[in-house]
C-alpha cells in the first residue's frame, strides 16, 4: 500500500461527519472542578461573537457563580414529563429543533431521562441534535464513562448508574477542566459544591484526595488517548506521513514458534508500563501455508493469549514477513516495536539475511525491541510429516523427474537430425513446471537432474559426465544457475499466487456469505444457513444454540441430529453468559469437544456457536480463525436486524390491534349510551302498581344502571388510552366524596354494611372531582362484587406524616400473590381468586384516572389476611388545610 494514498475508512468518517453539528465536551474529574462554568464562559464568548446560543438544560445545584453567569442567556422551558405521581423537566429536543440555534448549552451528558421521553439518555438527544446540524457544548465527569466504571467503583467503592458509552467521544472535542484536588476539597469545606452536610459526607468517602487525585489522571489519559486516536485518524484521512508519537503504540510481531508466548507477555508487560495501546500482528507470508498442525495449533494459542491480555488481533497477508512488518507499523503509527529473533547459523543468515537488522535499518523511526526466542526443546525432532510437508510430495519428483526424461528423448531425437548449440534450453521446461506447480526444493532437485541429463547426453564424450571443452563446462554451470534461480523464482510466484487465492477464497465466502444475509428474514434460516456454510468452509461439525425459556437451545446443525453432552453443554452456556469463546482449544472447560463461539452485537451474546471434528483433531486452525470470527460478526448482526424486525412488526400488530380495539370500543359504547339513557329515563318515571313491581322495576333499574356504569367505563377507558381526559384540579372533601359515591351506589350496597371510618381533621385534596368520583365508584363497586356476600365494606383514611391514604377494604378471598400490579392491567382477570369474572376494566379505568391525577394506587391483602385492600396515596403537595374558623 502507498503510504501517501488516504485511508479510504478515514475518508468515509470524515464524510459521514459532513453536515452535522460539533461537540465539545468539557471533561472533569469530579462534581465542583467548574465544568458547568467553564461551559457557559465559552457559550458566552459564542454569542458575543455573534452566534445564536441557547440553553438546553443546565444544573446550576444553587452555586450562585453559576446562577449569576446563566443569567445571560435565552433558556428554552423544559418539557413536563410526569412519572408515577411525580413531574420532572428534561431538555425539549422539539423545541430545539424547532428554534434552530446554532449552539445549545447542554447540563449533564451522561444525564439519564424520565420515562416518556423519546430517548432513555440525554446523550442521545444530543445526537439527534448533531444530526439535525446544531452545535452542542456539554459536560462531562470521567467516572460515568462506560469502559471506566468499573475501574473507579475499584477504588472510591461507588458504582455509578449513569453511565455512556465511549464512542459519543469518538468525533467529539474534548477540553479538560482541572483543578489541584487540594483546592477542589477547599471548595468542598466552603459549601462551593455541596451543601454543609452533604459536603461533610463526600470529604469522607468519594472527595479524598487519593480518590480525587486518581480521578484527575484518569480523565487527563482519557483525553489525551481521544486526541491521540482524532489525530490518527485526520493523518490517515489526509496521508500525512511519520508516526507523531505523542503517545506510545506497540505492535509485537507473533508466528509459530514456541517462544511468541514470551513476546506476547512481554509486550503487555510494556505496554502496562507505558499506558498504552498494543497489537499482536501475525504476517501471514507464503511459509504460512506449510504450517503443520502443530504449528497452527501453537500459533492459535498465542493469538488466544494475546486477546486474553487485552492487544487488539491482527492477520496480516504479505509476500515476505519484513514487508508485512513494515507496511502494517506504518498503516498503525506504530513507535514501537517487539519482534523475537531465533538462533540462526550463519550460514542461514548469509543465505536469507536477518530480518531483525533489516528492519532496524529500514525503520529509523522505530523502536525495535529484540527478545531472543525459545529454541525449544533440545533434541526435539520435527514429524515425519511436516519434514515431507516441506520437501513436497514424491509424486512432485516423480512427474518432473520424468518430464526431464522426455524433454531427453526429444532432445536426443532432434540433436540426431544436426547439431543444436541452444538445445540445453529445453531443459528449462521442466525445472519452470517443477518449481511452479511443486515449490522452489522440486524444482532445484529437477534443475540438478536436467544438469546431468544434459552432461550425460549432449556434451562430449557422451555416455561419459566427463567435460572436455572449457566452454561446455560454462554452459552446464550456467543452464544450472539459471534453472535454480528460475527455481526460485518460478516457486516464488507460486507462492504468491496461493496466498493470493487463498486470500481471495476467503474474501469470496464472506461476501456470498454476507449476500445470504441480506435475504434471509427469520433466526430459523439464519441458524440453518450459518451452519451448513461454516461446516461447508472449514470442514468440520457445527452447531448453533440460541436461548429458549431460560436455556440454550439446539436451533441447527451440521450434520443434522448433532447431540451436546452435559460438558458440552456447560461450555455453551458458559460462552453465552460471559460472552467468551469455551471448550476445546479455549481455557475455559477444556474438556469438551466442541469449541463454542459467542454470537452477538454490541458486546451482547445473542447465541452460540459451536465446532467440533469427528476425527478428535483441534475444531479450527489459527489460520481459519479470522474467517470464523467474521462470519460470525455478520451472523450477530443478522441477527440483531433480524430481531429488530420481528419487534417492529410485532409494535405494529400491537398498535393495529389497538387502534381497531379503541374504535370497537368507542363505536359500541356510544351507540349504546343513548339507548341506556332512554331506558332509565322511561324504568325512572314508571309507577309499580304493587310491591311485586316495585321490586322488579327496582331490580330492572339496578341493572340497567350498571349497564350503564359498565359503557361509561367504556368510554373513560378509551379517553385513558387516547390521551383526552381533561381535568380540573379544585379541593374537594374526603368525606363528602365518599359519601356521594356511596349514595350513587345504593342500590349495588344491598347486603353489604358499609363502614366509614374518616378522622374529622383531615385536610382537603386537590383532586378532580368527577374523575376522583369515578374512582370511588369502581373501587367499592369491586369490593361489593368480589367481597363476601354479605360481608361488610370498609372505607378509611389515615394521615401519616405528610401522606394522605384512603382505603377500601372488603373481607372476601383476597389477590393471590405477585398479582398485586396485574389487577390493574386492562381486561386482566385473576385466575384462582374472586377476581377471575368481570369485564376487566374498573380498576384499569381507576389506575388511569389516579395516575392523571398524580396519585399513587395500590392493592395488597389485609394485614389480618380477610380480604383486599386498595389504598389511594396523596401527596403533600395534593393536601390543602382546612380553613380555621
Amino acid at each position: 500500500m502507498n503510504e501517501t494514498r488516504p485511508d479510504p475508512d478515514a475518508l468515509l468518517r470524515a464524510a459521514s461527519r459532513e453536515g452535522k453539528g460539533r461537540l465539545k465536551v468539557f471533561l472533569g474529574a469530579a462534581p465542583g472542578v467548574g465544568k458547568t462554568f467553564e461551559m457557559l464562559t465559552e457559550g458566552a464568548a459564542r454569542r458575543d461573537a455573534g452566534t445564536d446560543v441557547v440553553i438546553g438544560v443546565v444544573e446550576t445545584h444553587g452555586r450562585r457563580e453559576t446562577e449569576a453567569k446563566v443569567s445571560g442567556f435565552e433558556s428554552l422551558p423544559r418539557k413536563s414529563i410526569e412519572h408515577q405521581g411525580h413531574r420532572f423537566g428534561e431538555m425539549d429536543i422539539d423545541a430545539i429543533l424547532q428554534r434552530k440555534p446554532g449552539l445549545v448549552l447542554v447540563d449533564e451528558l451522561a444525564h439519564t431521562n424520565a420515562p416518556g421521553c423519546r430517548h432513555a439518555k440525554r446523550y442521545q438527544d444530543v445526537e439527534e441534535l448533531l444530526d439535525a446540524g446544531i452545535d452542542i457544548y456539554s459536560t462531562l465527569n470521567v467516572q460515568h464513562l462506560e469502559s471506566l466504571n468499573d475501574l473507579v467503583a475499584s477504588f472510591t467503592r461507588v458504582r455509578v448508574r449513569e453511565t455512556l458509552p465511549d464512542r459519543v467521544l469518538e468525533n467529539a472535542e474534548l477540553q479538560v477542566v482541572d483543578i489541584p484536588p487540594d483546592e477542589l476539597i477547599e471548595r468542598l469545606r466552603q459549601g462551593k459544591v455541596y451543601v454543609p452536610d452533604e459536603a461533610a459526607r463526600a470529604l469522607g468517602h468519594f472527595f479524598s484526595k487519593a480518590n480525587l487525585s486518581a480521578l484527575r489522571e484518569l480523565a487527563l489519559r482519557r483525553a489525551a488517548q481521544a486526541v491521540d486516536a482524532q489525530m490518527l485518524d485526520y493523518m490517515r484521512a489526509n496521508a500525512v506521513g511519520g508516526n507523531f508519537a505523542v503517545n506510545d503504540r506497540l505492535v509485537v510481531a507473533i508466528s509459530e514458534q514456541s517462544g511468541s508466548a514470551e513476546l506476547v507477555r512481554a509486550a503487555k508487560r510494556l505496554a502496562d508500563a507505558l499506558r498504552a495501546p498494543w497489537t499482536a500482528v501475525h504476517i501471514e507470508a507464503p511459509r504460512s501455508l506449510g504450517f503443520s498442525d502443530h504449528e497452527n495449533g501453537q500459533l492459535a494459542e498465542t493469538m488466544r493469549l494475546a486477546n486474553q491480555l487485552g492487544a487488539q488481533i491482527a492477520t496480516v497477508p504479505a509476500e515476505s514477513i519484513l514487508a508485512g512488518l513494515k507496511q502494517f507499523t506504518v498503516d498503525a503509527k506504530a513507535t514501537q516495536l517487539i519482534v523475537g529473533k531465533s538462533a540462526r547459523s550463519r550460514w542461514f543468515e548469509l543465505r536469507h539475511g536477518s530480518i531483525v537488522d533489516r528492519l532496524v535499518r529500514e525503520m529509523p523511526g522505530l523502536a525495535v525491541h529484540v527478545l531472543p526466542l525459545d529454541p525449544g526443546e533440545p533434541g526435539r525432532r520435527q514429524p515425519a510429516s511436516t519434514l515431507r510437508s516441506a520437501w513436497g510430495p514424491w509424486t512432485g519428483y516423480a512427474v518432473s523427474l520424468g518430464l526431464a526424461a522426455l524433454i531427453t528423448i526429444i532432445g536426443k531425437v532432434i540433436f540426431e537430425h544436426g547439431s543444436i548449440t541452444n538445445i540445453g534450453l529445453l531443459f528449462l521446461i521442466p525445472v519452470m513446471l517443477a518449481a511452479t506447480r511443486y515449490g522452489m526444493r522440486t524444482g532445484i532437485v529437477t534443475s540438478l537432474a536436467c544438469s546431468l541429463a544434459y552432461n550425460f547426453f549432449f556434451i562430449p564424450p557422451v555416455h561419459t559426465f566427463t567435460i572436455q571443452d572449457p566452454q561446455n563446462i560454462i554452459t552446464v554451470l550456467v543452464l544450472l544457475g539459471v534453472a535454480v534461480v528460475g527455481s526460485q523464482l518460478a516457486s516464488r510466484v507460486r507462492e504468491q499466487a496461493l496466498l493470493a487465492q487463498a486470500s481471495a477464497a476467503q474474501n469470496s465466502s464472506l461476501a456470498g456469505f454476507a449476500r445470504q444475509l441480506t435475504g434471509i428474514s427469520s433466526s430459523d434460516e439464519l441458524s440453518n444457513v450459518l451452519c451448513r456454510e461454516v461446516g461447508e468452509l472449514l470442514a468440520c461439525n457445527t452447531v448453533l444454540l440460541m436461548p429458549h425459556r431460560d436455556q440454550l437451545a439446539i436451533r441447527a446443525s451440521s450434520p443434522s441430529g448433532s447431540k451436546l453432552e452435559m460438558l458440552d453443554d456447560a461450555a455453551a452456556k458458559w460462552t453465552y453468559d460471559n460472552n467468551k469463546p469455551a471448550g476445546r482449544g479455549s481455557d475455559t472447560l477444556t474438556a469438551s469437544e466442541w469449541l463454542f463461539n459467542p454470537v452477538g452485537s454490541a458486546g451482547k451474546a445473542l447465541a452460540v456457536f459451536g465446532l467440533s471434528r469427528s476425527d478428535a483433531r483441534s475444531p479450527i486452525r489459527s489460520d481459519q480463525l479470522p474467517l470464523l470470527l467474521s462470519l460470525l460478526d455478520q451472523a450477530g448482526l443478522a441477527l440483531e436486524r433480524i430481531a429488530l424486525e420481528e419487534e417492529m412488526s410485532s409494535l405494529a400488530h400491537v398498535r393495529e390491534r389497538d387502534r381497531l380495539r379503541h374504535a370497537l370500543l368507542s363505536s359500541v359504547s356510544h351507540d349504546l349510551r343513548t339507548p341506556l339513557t332512554t331506558i332509565l329515563g322511561t324504568l325512572r318515571d314508571i309507577k309499580a302498581s304493587s310491591p311485586l313491581q316495585e321490586a322488579q322495576l327496582a331490580t330492572t333499574r339496578g341493572e340497567a344502571e350498571r349497564l350503564h356504569r359498565f359503557v361509561a367505563n367504556l368510554l373513560d377507558m378509551v379517553r385513558i388510552e387516547a390521551g383526552a381526559l381533561h381535568q380540573k384540579i379544585e379541593p374537594v372533601d374526603l368525606s363528602e366524596a365518599v359519601a356521594s359515591a356511596l349514595d350513587d351506589l345504593g342500590p349495588a350496597l344491598q347486603g353489604h354494611q358499609a363502614i366509614v371510618e374518616m378522622p374529622s381533621d383531615l385536610p382537603l385534596v386537590m383532586v378532580d372531582p368527577q374523575l376522583f368520583h369515578h374512582c370511588l365508584i369502581n373501587l367499592i363497586e369491586n369490593a361489593t362484587k368480589y367481597g363476601a356476600p354479605d360481608g361488610p365494606i370498609t372505607v378509611r383514611a389515615y394521615l401519616d406524616r405528610t401522606q394522605l391514604s384512603l382505603c377500601i377494604e372488603d373481607e372476601g378471598p383476597g389477590i393471590p400473590q405477585g398479582q398485586e400490579r396485574r389487577i390493574f392491567e386492562t381486561f386482566a382477570r385473576i385466575e384462582g381468586s374472586d377476581r377471575k369474572g368481570g369485564t376487566g376494566l374498573g380498576l384499569a379505568i381507576v389506575k388511569g384516572f389516579a395516575e392523571a391525577m398524580g396519585l399513587e394506587l395500590s392493592a395488597s391483602n389485609r394485614d389480618d389476611g380477610k380480604g383486599a385492600s386498595f389504598r389511594i396515596k396523596f401527596r403533600e403537595s395534593q393536601l390543602m388545610e382546612l380553613p380555621s374558623e
